[in-house]
């Protein structure tokens, strides 16, 4: 594929490019391109620095952007997918393609309208070409034929490349995904879907302004604006026979015959493209005039008179013709494969097939393409498809002959095999293959045979995997719980309904996870299983205590203490994974307040969990000491075992929902826990890791939310001002939800406007705090450390001396759990100093003593001493404080105030977009700037 990368970087380096920009992890480049990993890091490593770019989300955007105009094909690596290649050249349609063209220019929705046999999709193929140049951001071509009702969003976003995300729906990441850029989508044989695809049309067009559809369908999809072209059959005397005079010269390179002859079969085949593929796929066999005879005694007998369907009939008649020249053997294969959906391989052909050997199937498979009964697609590995009209007549003879209950099971044994083998290659080269045939791994398991359950299970156990894995997140839930109902038995059951709350934490509520959990211990204690009813009793009580924030409804103290003692009661201690399991429930709800473990308990479930060597353990054990330790003012333990708890998130299995909310849960605190100790580094560092994580990066606000207050604290005001943007924007698409954990990303954003001197942006941006809060937690948000340390901050800098004196009270009040009242204890005590209170050689003391866990704190505590008793020593000591974090804007604040580097000040502060209007230099206290907090 050529891409206008820039000189200097080479072809492999060009390649891993293309699959960065489809967000590939690591592990599937190095497959896709039969390359090591370590020599796929080693690549990402050397375009970082060719290019400038600081993390590998960079290299994703830069990618993307530069993708060149034209349209491009499926192909293994799941990018956008554009039309399928064409295998025969293509005729005539000149009007249609003109008008479709036009239309495309002011019209947001184009229908082909036409029946089946028409050549509806091949044209939509060619107008995609034709219409590359005017969409830069390329083509996305959705094969609607095998999705079934339900799964319109997953084709879509399997077209597109986008996966998933806890917590949003998947139609709206790709919605974000597609943006505003100009981009054509073909909805392809929309007819079996009028409503949902119908319903699609609507909120993609309503939410992706750029965006043009061109839909096939064998009727209106009926949408507000939808252009429709008619696609009527080739017209006779041109067209038609030009068709036909191709497609025989490519079955018999010596065929010839009488212009009239030609004109006859097209007339009597009514123009229909299909329908004259068909009948020239048997010249080289029949000749001119053997087909001629043989259309003139099928039409008469099959179609009888003319009438307004008669096209279709038609059509159906060539089909039934086509059908009786076939051998015994070819008509029972080619009836069995109607079973298929989607493409399928020869391993499927093979399953369905029956009695036919591998090589006979292969054999067979050649004489019905050769026929243009089934279509050969070329690529890595070799599939095979019907066209929907042909598939709906043989899906007819299989009915007629009684077989399809037989092919249905065989059908659903494929699929079992089919998804095992994909999940047995997870991690490797599989996200392609199972895009190929996940369409028909549902319908198997949807439309499995009522003796049939144990084998249906298996299938809905490894779609659950697969679609977990896949980041489908909805979807393996509702397969994990259809796994659950078609349970052989009642010990299968617990494991389904467990790996159902495994893979869910982040997508329904925390309740519905504690329910599910609930109901695997029961199906565990009908099997006997007593160690696996007290692991998942366990499991529900820790996630009650653990994430309180997720429930909606809370979960007494009593009731939770209840079911602990019915765990213990049954649990065999002996075993390591019971161990871990009780001791890690019974330290977070050891007290009566949720989220607030027993340190000693903690470190019993640390030491059990290590026993069982499973890092998700372990990581959720460090979670309870960690939290501990940080509720006692120990934070910098608890970012050690954050970091403790990143290392092993390195070690899970991605693809195993076991691992989610460990991996989720890591990467959120990890962040949090850096800037409570002030390490900004380490900080940026952990937001980075959120960006690039294929299972939360993409998150429409949470990646965001993570990097702005590292950003603002560093100085980077410009990139915080634009996730800014970005953060605001995805929590408003999500429908405002009540979310207080935004809260220190919003005040922080508050906190770069009132850095720079934008009191009405800062004004606006703090009343934005309780908006994200909830009304249920507005008052608790208002008087948070953070929003303490904010108004500080900005007072200092606004120089606000009439508010001083209260605004230093709320920064030193007791924050209950407050992560960053270091931040606020300092601010406050450095405010204290500038204006002049009396108290502020106390207040400056306490804090001193208060912060000394917090590298922020240390260094604004030595600035606000240097301010204090004049120590230029002690403001060089706050300067080198602010240089070890990465502290920018600070660093350039305190270098204000020793005079002779306060040029070198007065630069870093205009490179940051800081107005030089501020005294930082003097201790006066003017009384020009407005109050920030009135």
């Amino acid at each position: 594929m050529k891409r206008p990368y820039p000189t200097g970087i080479t072809r492999r380096e060009a390649e891993i490019l293309d699959a960065l920009a489809d967000r590939l992890p690591n592990a599937e480049i190095a497959g896709n391109l039969h390359l090591s990993v370590r020599t796929v890091e080693s690549h990402v490593s050397s375009l970082l620095r060719k290019l400038g770019a600081k993390t590998r989300r960079d290299l994703v955007t830069f990618a993307q952007q530069t993708r060149t105009a034209r349209v491009e094909p499926a192909s293994a690596t799941g990018r956008t997918a554009g039309p399928p290649p064409a295998e025969t050249t293509f005729i005539g349609r000149g009007r249609e393609r003109a008008a479709v063209l036009r239309s495309l220019v002011d019209k947001r929705l184009v229908t082909l309208l036409g029946p089946g046999g028409v050549g509806k999709t091949r044209l939509a193929a060619v107008i995609a070409e034709a219409a590359a140049p005017s969409f830069p951001a390329g083509c996305a071509f959705v094969d609607l034929v095998p999705v079934r009702d339900g799964f319109v969003a997953q084709a879509v976003a399997a077209a597109c490349g986008a996966t998933e995300r806890p917590g949003e729906a998947l139609e709206d990441v790709v919605f974000e995904r597609l943006g505003r850029e100009r981009i054509l989508m073909v909805l392809d044989n929309c007819e079996h879907l009028p409503d949902a695809v119908a319903g699609f049309a609507e909120r993609i067009l309503a939410a992706c302004p750029g965006l043009r559809l061109l839909a096939t369908s064998r009727e209106r999809l009926g949408v507000a604006g939808e252009q429709v072209v008619a696609v009527a059959p080739l017209p006779l005397a041109s067209d038609a026979e030009a068709l036909f005079r191709d497609r025989a010269a490519a079955a018999d390179p010596e065929f010839t015959a009488d212009p009239a002859t030609v004109t006859e079969i097209c007339a009597r085949l009514d123009g229909m493209p299909l329908a004259i593929e068909l009948a020239a796929a048997r010249i080289a066999s029949l000749g001119a005039t053997g087909l001629t005879a043989g259309l003139q005694d099928t039409l008469r007998l099959l179609t009888g008179g003319r009438g307004g369907d008669e096209r279709h009939r038609s059509l159906g008649a060539v089909i039934g013709w086509s059908h009786q020249l076939l051998t015994e053997e070819e008509q029972r294969l080619f009836r069995r494969l109607s079973i298929f959906l989607g493409p399928f391989d020869l391993a499927g052909a093979q399953a369905v097939a029956g009695d036919l050997s591998h090589g006979a199937v292969a054999d067979v498979l050649g004489h019905l393409v050769d026929k243009s009964l089934i279509v050969h697609l070329r690529g890595d590995v070799s599939r095979w498809r019907m066209l929907q009209t042909v598939r709906a007549f043989a899906a007819d003879q299989l009915e007629a002959r009684g077989e399809r209950a037989d092919v249905r099971e065989r059908h659903l044994r494929w699929a079992a095999t089919a998804a095992a083998d994909l999940e047995a290659r997870l991690g490797g080269q599989w996200r392609s293959q199972f895009d190929a045939v996940a369409d028909d791994l549902r319908a198997a398991v949807a439309d499995a045979p009522a003796g049939c359950a144990p084998v249906a299970h298996r299938l809905a156990r490894s779609l659950g995997h697969l679609s977990y894995a896949r980041r489908f997140l909805a979807e393996s839930l509702a397969h994990y719980q259809l796994a659950a109902d078609l349970a052989p038995t009642p010990l299968d059951a617990a494991r389904d309904l467990r790996s159902a709350a495994e893979c869910s934490l982040d997508t329904i509520s925390g309740l519905q996870v504690f329910r599910l959990l609930l109901a695997s211990a029961e199906r565990a204690a009908a099997a006997g299983d007593v160690n696996g009813q007290a692991v998942a009793t366990a499991r529900a009580v820790e996630m009650a205590g653990r994430f309180p924030a997720s429930f909606p409804e809370d979960i007494a103290h009593h009731q939770l203490r209840h079911l602990l003692d019915d765990a213990i009661a049954v649990a065999d201690p002996r075993q390591p994974v019971v161990a871990a399991a009780v001791a890690a429930a019974a330290a977070w709800i050891a007290n009566e307040d949720k989220f607030n473990p027993d340190p000693a308990l903690a470190d019993v479930a640390e030491a059990a969990a290590r026993a069982t060597g499973d890092p998700v353990l372990i990581s959720a054990s460090l979670d309870a000491v960690g939290t501990a330790a940080s509720l006692a003012g120990h934070r910098r333990k608890a970012h050690h075992l954050t970091r403790q708890r990143l290392e092993l998130v390195a070690r899970m299995d991605r693809d195993d929902p076991h691992s989610a909310v460990e991996i989720i849960d890591a990467l959120h605190v990890a962040t949090t826990d850096a800037i409570a100790v002030g390490d900004l580094r380490a900080a940026l560092s952990a937001a980075r890791l959120i960006q690039d994580d294929d299972l939360i990066g993409d998150h429409p606000y949470l990646g965001a939310s993570r990097l702005i207050p590292t950003f603002v604290l560093i100085g980077e005001f410009d990139q915080a001002l634009r996730n800014a943007t970005r953060m605001w924007d995805g929590w408003e698409r999500l429908g405002r939800p009540a979310a207080g954990w935004l809260s220190p990303a919003v005040a922080s954003v508050a906190l770069a406007y009132g850095l720079r001197g934008d009191v009405g942006r800062f004004r606006l941006w703090r009343s934005r705090i309780d908006e994200v809060a909830g009304a249920a937690h507005a008052a608790q948000v208002r008087l948070s450390s953070f929003g303490a340390f904010v108004d500080a901050r900005v007072a200092i800098e606004l120089r606000d001396p009439e508010g001083a004196a209260a605004t230093v009270r709320r920064a030193s009040a007791d924050f209950p759990r407050g992560r960053y009242e270091a931040y606020a204890l300092a601010a406050g005590a450095e405010l204290a100093v500038l204006a002049g209170l009396p108290d502020a050689a106390e207040r400056l003391s306490a804090a001193t003593a208060a912060t000394t866990e917090n590298y922020w704190a240390t260094a604004c505590i030595a600035r606000a001493g240097g301010r204090l008793h004049d120590d230029q020593d002690a403001l060089i000591e706050s300067v080198d404080g602010w240089e070890r974090i990465g502290a920018r804007f600070e660093r350039a604040c305190t270098l204000l105030l020793i005079p002779h580097r306060a040029a070198e000040g007065r630069a870093e502060l205009a490179a940051m977009g800081v107005p030089d209007n501020t005294p930082h230099s003097s201790r006066s206290k003017p009384g020009g700037h407005p109050s920030a907090l009135a």
